[in-house]
This record gives structure tokens, sequence and C-alpha cells, in this order.
């Protein structure tokens, strides 16, 4: 196989016992298998690391990496795990000479299609602007899969892939809030296509932002709003969308999390070209849906 269809792999685990047996079934049984999969055992208590370690003992292409991590937090601490797992995929890579043109982040709450990773970089190679790229997640609402919505043009975190070139590019895994829509913004800003691909999927054993509660997860988005200094019309707009989403109090604790921003973090994005993109997002969201509906 030539290099530009190899990848490599990066995934962070907390307690995650009853997601990995099946993330892993569905990594190993690619049609395309990764020339490595670093995870980060962030300090687990369950019966995660037992698993990881049957896992590394198993595929010599497997590294498990235990970090102390503490409880699970959405925020900077997930961003600085995923970015030392990406160092140190580039620091084994380079030991091991392995050569790669793609890098993923798949989160262990999911479960891929078998030709998720050969249809997603047949994408990239049809089209080299493009750096990155997901696919979309579905999970079970009852006995019904629902599709997580959101623009074609904004991958979504942990189930997506870097053209190499752009990672490098964009400095990395940033360490933020919202590591993962930050790296779309850096990516766009600097000339490459984001995509996302609602045809390649991923079928998440959760919701978004539910691993430690629905309030606790939308709360973090707020402060996460805040921190990437979001005009305020867009922050009404976004509690009026989730108060009209079920369950309805999703609402309320996404503007708890945005004035805990203004009380507590009190501080926003350090890096200026960034920071001014999100004060904007409102203008560039409404000229989106206007020319959709002009269609």
């Amino acid at each position: 196989m030539t290099t530009k269809f190899n990848y490599v792999l990066m995934t962070p685990c907390k307690n995650e016992e009853k997601s990995l047996p099946k993330l892993a079934e569905s990594i190993i049984n690619q049609k395309i298998t990764p020339k490595l999969w670093v995870i980060i055992n962030d300090n687990s208590t369950d019966k995660s690391t037992e698993i990881l370690s049957d896992l590394e003992k198993k595929y010599n292409w497997i590294h498990v990496i235990t970090s102390e991590g503490t409880e699970r937090d959405l925020s900077f601490h997930y961003a600085k795990i995923v970015s030392e797992g990406f160092s140190l995929i580039l620091q084994i890579s380079s030991t091991k000479k392995i050569s790669f043109e793609y890098m993923g982040l798949i989160d262990a709450d999911m479960i891929l299609e078998n030709n998720f990773f050969e249809k997603i970089i047949d994408r990239f190679e049809k089209n080299p602007l493009l750096g990155i790229a997901s696919g979309n997640a579905v999970y079970y609402n009852g006995d019904k899969l629902v599709a997580e919505k959101g623009r074609e043009n904004l991958p979504i975190g942990g189930l997506r892939v870097w053209r190499r070139d752009c990672f490098v590019e964009t400095g990395g895994f940033p360490i933020s809030y919202s590591a993962d829509s930050v790296s779309n913004v850096l990516a766009i800003l600097r000339g490459w296509d984001t995509k996302k691909f609602d045809d390649i999927l991923g079928i998440q054993t959760r919701r978004t932002s539910s691993a430690e509660g629905l309030w606790k997860g939308y709360r973090t988005k707020g402060e996460s709003d805040y921190y990437r200094d979001y005009h305020p019309l867009y922050i009404i707009s976004k509690f009026m969308k989730y108060s009209f989403t079920s369950p309805s109090y999703i609402g309320i604790a996404y503007l708890q999390g945005y004035i805990n921003g203004i009380i507590k973090i009190r501080k926003k994005i350090d890096i200026p070209e960034v920071r001014k993109y999100y004060r904007n997002k409102h203008l560039e969201v409404g000229r989106y849906y206007a020319g959709k509906l002009k269609r």
C-alpha cells in the first residue's frame, strides 16, 4: 500500500469499559488498518485498563499510554490529553520509521463501519485542499438511529481525520475549549477545506456531550462559547435553540455555563485571528443559511 493511504490514530479513554471492545473490534476490522494506534488511558478506574492491556499485547501497532488524569473533563484537560497523544504518535512514528499521510482522532465511544477510513481517505485523495474531514455520528434514541445535526463544512470532534500537512501547518491539536472547533477554524483561515460527510458513519454509544450527563455537557458548551468570544446575539440564538430541543433544560445549562465564563473564567482565547472569527460567527452563519434558502 502506498504511503498516501497510510494513517495513524489517537484515542483518549476515560472509564470506557462498555464501549472499548466494540470500538477496538471496529478498528481492527477496518478494510485499511492503521499503521499505529495510540490510546491514552486517562487514569481509568474501571476495567478499561485490563481491556487496553490485552489489546496492546495482541497487536503490535497498538500503543497504550497511561496518563494521571482526574475526573472526566471536556475542556482543557481533554485537549491536553489529545495533544499529548498526537505528540507521542509523531515521536513513535519517527523512531519506528512509520510513514503516514493522515491522522485520525476517534473517541472511545464510537463504533465505525468497516470501510470508514477507506471511504474518508478516498475523499481526501479526490480533493487536495481537504485538510480536515469527519464522518457523521449517529446514536440510538430508543430503537431509532438519530444523526447528530451540524453543517457540512464543520467536521465533528471525535470522528475526524486530518491531512498530515494541515495538522502540522495549523500547529497540531490546540489547547482550548472546543479544541476540535478551533482546529477547524485554524484550517479554514489557512485556506484548507473542511468537511463533514454524512454518508460516512460512526455509531456513538451515547449522545454528544452526555458522558457526564447532558447538564454538565451543555454547561461546558456555554463556558466554551464565552471563552471563544461568540457575539451575545449568537449566544441568545443558541440558548433559544437548545431551549426548544429535548430535553429543554439543556438551554438553561448552556446559559449557566456562559454566565460561569463571565464570572469565573474571565479570559478569552489568546489567538487573535481565531477570536475574531468566532466574534463574527453569527454573520457567517446568517450568510450560510441565507444561501441555502436561495437554492
